[in-house]
């Protein structure tokens, strides 16, 4: 690739040396491959194939409108038909580069699929494929947004875009390839053109402005970037709109007026205001917004990015590269948390979709700003750098360190015997006591008496241990046995296979009920079917009572029995599911 990232490109000059009334999208459109902007991917790949000569005979162009797909057809056309050879950059000199700019080259055979989809105007382009090139090496047939071809087209091209004459190239380009049979993608080299990211596209504009001279604000040309989305020639057709839109320049003031943006200043302070629900301060400024002839989707789209940046700023801490900005969302980041931040901007971009939705733009802006208003977050987050250094913690448990419940925790209190953390640790006939830290943790809690376990209140306590993984399944299949008669604080515990009775699992297990008893206690682990009753067999039970109340209640309800007398209606067994809680959520059902 040249070090020239955008090449120098003739101007279009008219008869008798006058400038040609071009628009900037054709004037700058690249007619070298070192000019393409943004395509490096494609272009390398073109051109180690032009180098190496080894050519496909079908390449197949993906992309959104603008990214320049036919530019790049184009040009590897020139490359193929070049009078120095076949090369890896075209001269843009000699007849053949010069006819293909300027269209007249009878080997360059490029058609609108959206205008001839039928299978008469492709039959016909496939008959004249089968005669050689009249002036050229190759004959390149350009088909635009082939995606258009109907299904009988498709069908008449697959032979010989198999196997077409050696001298005949094909391109396709389209915006949607999904539309394209793979009968037809099989055939093809596929490139997918992306999207240009805003600063490449942002430097492209200031390029053509400077080489056009027409000033321009780098504010500016960050908005046109923004709203081309990623096409360069939306980007630059949007440039010639604001050029004449702004008499010549381009300034951020009238590129802001003629795409309906909205200013920062004016952004922040309806932020400001819906963050202290102000109601009538923010639907006063989301009025005057749309009088000063802002469009309700512009608003939208800056008031989702703007709770972006809060959120990153709050989370990540990135700060802007603009030192406004920064204030103005650092102020926000202490009004508003991230989950706050979050709603909202999901608030904006939903309600952006269904502006389309609305009885008519105004009133669905409201809608969306009233959305803002009325809903909150249930959890609310502390303020300030303890907040922020608890989202950047990388412990599982950071969201937990900023963050503080509008509703108390409901206390707990040990029914019968508490238990929240159990760990089993050891093999039978060798009891694991449990760790120093653990017992020292433990001796702050008011002990349990070990004299108050029992099998029946063993799966509750099982239950209450903060246990994942094969250790969890310890806890649910295990059965208690009793306490052993020589060392009062070992337990006694049946597993039902081998593969629960791992020591480093029996040790967790261990850990997490010396610190939920509060008191040191150990693990003797026999292997076989536990006798007593388990957490896992608790909660089958309750799961086929609920099971049984579902079905009856379906079967009792007088809508049901309405309609199986009406339609001699039977229930299908096994179709009815309770769809509540999870069992292990739940109390045990009455009976």
């Amino acid at each position: 690739m040249s070090d020239n990232l955008f090449g120098d490109l003739p101007s279009a000059a008219g008869p008798a040396g006058a400038q040609a009334p071009v628009v900037l999208a054709r004037k700058w459109r690249p007619r070298q491959f070192a000019a393409v902007v943004g395509q490096d991917h494609v272009v390398k790949a073109l051109q180690h194939a032009l180098t190496s000569k080894r050519l496909h005979h079908a390449y197949l162009f993906t992309g959104a409108r603008g990214v320049g797909k036919t530019t790049l057809a184009r040009i590897f056309a020139k490359a193929l038909n070049c009078e120095t050879g076949v090369v890896a950059e075209p001269c843009g000199q000699c007849s053949s580069c010069q006819e293909i700019d300027a269209g007249r080259f009878v080997d360059y055979i490029e058609i609108d699929a959206a205008s001839n989809r039928g299978v008469g105007e492709i039959q016909q382009l496939l008959e004249q494929a089968r005669f050689a090139p009249t002036g050229g090496r190759f004959k390149v047939y350009v088909i635009d947004e082939v995606h258009m071809l109907s299904g009988h087209a498709f069908n008449a091209m697959l032979k010989t875009l198999e196997e077409p004459p050696v001298d005949v190239k094909f391109v396709l380009a389209t915006t949607d390839p999904q539309k394209i049979p793979v009968t037809v993608l099989s055939r093809c080299l596929q490139f997918n053109l992306k999207n240009l990211r805003r600063e490449p596209l942002v430097a492209h504009l200031a390029y053509v402005l400077n080489q056009e001279s027409v000033a321009s604000e780098p504010r500016a040309l960050e908005a046109l970037a923004r709203a081309a989305q990623g096409s360069v020639r939306d980007g630059l057709s949007l440039t010639d709109q604001a050029i004449a839109y702004g008499g010549g320049s381009v300034s951020f003031e009238a590129v802001s007026s003629m795409l309906g943006l909205v200013g920062r200043e004016a952004l922040v302070e309806l932020a400001d205001a819906i963050a202290k629900g102000d109601a009538a301060a923010a639907m006063a400024l989301g009025e005057q917004l749309l009088g000063n002839g802002a469009l309700a989707s512009a608003v939208l789209d800056d008031l989702a990015r703007l709770y972006h940046e809060v959120i990153v700023q709050s989370v990540i801490g990135r700060q802007p590269e603009d030192g406004a900005t920064d204030e103005s969302v650092r102020r926000l980041c202490e009004s508003i948390s991230p989950e706050q931040a979050q709603l909202y901007y999901q608030i904006c971009t939903l309600g952006r979709r269904d502006l389309g939705l609305a009885p008519d733009e105004s009133t669905g802006f409201e809608m969306v700003l009233l959305r803002l208003l009325a809903f909150k977050p249930e959890l609310v987050w502390s303020k300030g750098p303890a907040r922020a250094a608890a989202l950047r913690a990388p412990s599982p448990q950071r969201s937990l360190a900023g963050m503080t419940s509008p509703v108390p925790p409901k206390a707990t209190t040990p029914s019968g015997v508490a238990a929240t953390g159990v760990t089993p640790s050891a093999r039978p006939n060798h009891p694991v006591s449990s760790s120093a830290s653990s017992a020292s943790s433990a001796s702050s809690v008011s002990a349990v008496p070990l004299s108050s376990l029992s099998a029946e209140t063993w799966p509750a306590l099982m239950k209450k241990l903060p246990l994942s993984g094969l250790s969890r399944q310890f806890a649910q299949q295990s059965s208690f046995e009793g306490l052993d008669p020589v060392k009062s604080n070992c337990l006694l515990v049946r597993a039902p296979i081998e593969a629960l009775n791992e020591p480093s699992l029996i040790a967790r297990v261990t850990d997490a009920l010396t610190a939920q008893l509060g008191q040191a206690v150990s693990l003797r682990v026999t292997v076989g079917q536990p006798e007593g009753p388990t957490a896992a067999a608790k909660d089958a039970a309750k799961a086929q009572a609920l099971q049984k109340r579902a079905e009856e209640s379906i079967a009792n309800s007088p809508l049901v029995q309405a309609i199986i007398k009406e339609f001699d209606a039977t229930i299908v067994p096994g179709s009815i599911r309770w769809i509540g809680p999870e069992p292990e959520d739940l109390e045990e059902p009455k009976t």
